[in-house]
């Protein structure tokens, strides 16, 4: 096994990140690469975002040296599509993946209550929150390496505890899904040296957060918080590389609540 150098915890190891091209994904496929780490970024759609973002990592490095980014288109409810996103890891990078970090996900910025929710709305979600999520942890637990460096990183959010807000039912109980999901493949993964948590943010500046919010809407979400404002993405992204890296391994089976103490 390969050893990583202080300045560089996780040199030698490939890192998967769905929706890893904006938002807190971006910020989480940046910080991990400035670890060291080989980056698939992983997108549904808008290949433009993560081929700018590829080619701004690889420019970042001496270019006599391989690359250290790539991006994978991946439809996250296609099992094949997923299967090959893996099989992409290992051919360009020449190595299992070492971690994943599933961020892929969607909030409808209607805020629907349960009353007013259409069947297509839930099922949208359940679709990218809930199913996708499944689909890639299945895939982890099966093609992580089992060097004792495999991370599995499920990002979900603080609403599931706490402030269970009115219009956000579809997106709080499919995020709690995985939650529960995760501590249970924590325990099935025994003797694997993988370890799997969830990283739970609280309100954080990004495109989704902001969707469908007035400024009213955004000012109060910040004065709720004790700290007086919104989170950032990099306030996520460290506790996503401190998770992956060795420091990291005595966590297992965790729900991480990065919120500031938010509360409603």
């Amino acid at each position: 096994m390969e050893k990583s150098s202080p300045s560089l915890p996780l040199a030698c190891r490939v890192a998967i990140v769905t929706g890893g091209s904006r938002g807190i994904g971006r910020a989480i496929t940046v910080h991990l690469q400035s670890l060291g780490a080989k980056v698939v970024i992983n997108y549904a759609s808008n290949s433009n975002q993560a081929d700018l973002l590829v080619a701004e990592l690889n420019s970042a490095v001496n270019s006599s040296s391989p690359l250290v980014a790539i991006a994978v288109r991946a439809d996250v409810l296609n099992p094949d599509q997923v299967k090959t996103l893996f099989d992409r890891a290992e051919e360009d990078f020449g190595c299992q993946a070492h971690i994943l970090v599933n961020c892929a996900g969607v909030l409808n910025p209607k805020y629907p209550i349960v009353a007013n929710t259409t069947v297509a709305d839930w099922d949208m979600m359940l679709n990218v929150n809930a199913e996708g999520a499944f689909l890639y942890c299945r895939e982890a637990t099966n093609r992580l390496t089992h060097e004792g460096r495999g991370r599995i990183i499920m990002i979900t959010t603080s609403l599931v505890v706490g402030s269970l807000l009115p219009g956000h039912a579809g997106y709080v109980a499919l995020k709690a899904t995985v939650e529960t999901m995760t501590k249970i493949v924590a325990k099935e993964l025994k003797g694997s040296g993988i370890t799997a948590n969830c990283v739970a943010p609280g309100p954080v500046a990004t495109e989704m957060f902001f969707s469908g919010k007035t400024e009213e809407m955004v000012k109060g979400v910040a004065d709720a918080c004790p700290l007086g404002w919104v989170g950032k993405p990099d306030d996520i992204s460290g506790i996503v590389g401190f998770l992956a890296g060795d420091a990291g391994e005595w966590i297992n089976g965790q729900i991480i609540r990065a919120n500031g103490e938010f509360f409603i």
